[in-house]
């Protein structure tokens, strides 16, 4: 396994940890989105957001909620888009709330700090957070944009992926100059469609496209089918990373129905190794050398061992393995050279910097979710790199992701 190596810290005088840019952060997408983006013929149709009092809301594990409405109840502004109504709720927005407020209640527009859904107050908030550029996943299309492949109306659903993507390139970015990054969903139903958005926005800027971390969870089909190769090869051929959120499956670890949900925060990271191991003995890193993948919120200090023994089953297994001529190379060799990881608190991470691979590895504030660092990211990342040479943080905070994202 290749490693690399890190030497001990030596800080020259006055130094200050670089401006980060932050490859995981969320938009709560503003009420207007589809009422403004979508074509005239699909708007009445489309998602809208209607304030109701909610009775009783339970999360039931893997990111979906038991919910009653009752009028008298707390408000909430909540999505409705077919049979669906997506409660907005505080922990999604928890910026600005006492830590222990920041539970899973139902919440408003304007109890939400402005950062959450308007640019320019995200801008704002950035500045303030030592934060220089964000990529930001979605809120109610859910982090690959599985609700529109979940509409019954196709065609719906396809002109609501198309009017998020213009949305979020051209007035969520628009006028950022640079600071948001656009983070377009795709088709997930067609790959030729997913395909074909992605050179629309690549051209437009965009280098970076949501994507689920383990398809088959969605019904849709796995990475070694081959039926996702047109989009594969798209986002080779435009630089553009495929991003890959915890919870874009629509599942996430958890070991019973009755455990607190702080079991499933903490294994959270399940599906990311899972993944990986996935797209290793694939043979998909083969077939596309230039394809570049990155895993969000997953954190970091699980991936020496899981690279450890991806190498010893290729070593020892690969024959009956199925994968002696689909993975010529030990598959950590293509991690070193194809994937990115990402963190925000990870000390055991950091301590195993050598084996993470300090090229592989980006920063986050996960703004504006309960995990989120901010306002105090400057401080975290400062203790968090304590240790680790000036250069080394330098690719950490900010040269990796530019690197990553093909950034100027």
């Amino acid at each position: 396994m290749t490693t690399t190596d890190v030497a001990p810290a030596a800080r020259p005088d006055g130094w200050e940890l670089p401006t980060i840019v932050s490859v995981d952060d969320h938009v709560v997408e503003p009420p207007h989105v589809w009422e403004t983006w979508l074509p005239e013929r699909f708007r009445e149709a489309g998602p809208h957001v209607e304030r109701r009092g909610i009775g009783h809301m339970r999360h039931t594990g893997g990111g979906q909620y038991e919910q009653t409405f009752d009028p008298d109840g707390p408000q909430a502004d909540c999505w409705v888009f077919e049979d669906l109504v997506y409660i907005n709720k505080r922990h999604v927005a928890a910026v600005g709330f006492d830590r222990d407020d920041m539970t899973a209640s139902p919440i408003t527009y304007d109890e939400m700090r402005p950062g959450c859904y308007d640019p320019k107050a995200r801008i704002e908030d950035m500045r303030m957070n030592h934060v220089e550029a964000s990529l930001c996943f979605p809120s109610f299309p859910r982090f690959c944009g599985q609700t529109f492949t979940e509409a019954r109306d196709r065609e719906l659903g396809e002109a609501c992926v198309y009017a998020y993507n213009d949305w979020m390139v051209e007035e969520w970015c628009g006028d950022s100059d640079g600071q948001l990054l656009p983070l377009p969903i795709i088709p997930l139903w067609d790959a030729t469609l997913a395909a074909r958005e992605v050179e629309r926005n690549a051209a437009r800027g965009a280098r970076a496209v949501c994507f689920s971390e383990i398809p088959p969870h969605l019904g849709l089909p796995s990475i070694h089918s081959g039926e996702w190769d047109p989009f594969f090869a798209a986002c080779q051929d435009t630089k553009t990373v495929i991003c890959m959120h915890i919870g874009s499956s629509s599942r996430m670890p958890a070991t019973s129905g009755d455990a607190p949900i702080a079991v499933a925060a903490t294994l959270s990271f399940n599906n990311a190794m899972a993944s990986m191991s996935d797209w290793l003995f694939s043979g998909k890193l083969v077939q596309f050398p230039e394809l570049k993948l990155a895993y969000s919120e997953g954190q970091i200090g699980w991936i020496p061992y899981i690279l450890e023994r991806a190498d010893t089953v290729w070593l020892e297994h690969r024959a009956w393995g199925e994968v002696k001529d689909l993975v010529p190379e030990p598959p950590s060799t293509y991690y070193y050279r194809q994937i990115y990881g990402c963190f925000f608190r990870d000390q055991h991470g950091i301590d195993a910097l050598d084996k993470v691979g300090v090229d592989n590895i980006t920063f986050e504030t996960d703004y504006p979710h309960t995990d989120s660092t901010w306002p105090h990211t400057k401080e975290v990342a400062t203790r968090l790199m304590e240790g680790v040479p000036t250069d080394a943080v330098e690719k950490i905070m900010r040269g990796n992701a530019r690197r990553m994202l093909d950034l100027d």
